[in-house]
């Protein structure tokens, strides 16, 4: 048996606030790349862009969809001028999507005005900021799926 904290929260609190966080986040996230054009689940695709290219089937099982409903997301930012397709240089079978400097350019804006989000964050000062970064950078590598 692990010893607890007197008044340490559950696992099932720290689940409910994650997921009330996580709700709000997305709900600023999704407004704002409304007001630039882009339906949320575009902009959740555009934002898993932002660091390297990803096969198309990988962005499907990131985002928890289809691959078919990814293809018709990557036409309309790739319309856009968001996104491009490229031919992965180690299989040419594989279909990469990369985003654009237009891309990134963009999604730099929707979160920079994500008005609510940046005023929570607002709330805590530097060293919590610091403390918060680090235990969600903790939780990051247990959190996600592994491509």
């Amino acid at each position: 048996m692990t010893a607890t904290t007197p008044n340490a929260p559950t696992k099932l609190q720290l689940l409910e606030l994650l997921a009330a966080v996580g709700t709000a986040q997305w709900q600023d996230f999704a407004a704002v790349a409304s007001r630039h054009g882009l339906t949320a689940m575009q902009a959740k695709t555009l934002s898993q862009l932002l660091g390297t290219p990803v096969p198309m089937r990988r962005l499907a099982q990131r985002l928890v969809c289809d691959a078919s409903n990814i293809t018709g997301i990557v036409d309309r930012l790739e319309a856009q001028g968001l996104v491009r397709r490229e031919v992965s240089p180690t299989d040419r079978r594989v279909k990469n999507v990369v985003a654009t400097e237009e891309g990134v350019a963009i999604m730099r804006r929707v979160r920079a005005e994500m008005e609510s989000t940046h005023a929570a964050l607002d709330t805590l000062d530097e060293s919590e900021q610091a403390v918060l970064h680090g235990l969600l950078q903790r939780l990051r590598p247990a959190m996600e799926h592994q491509d």
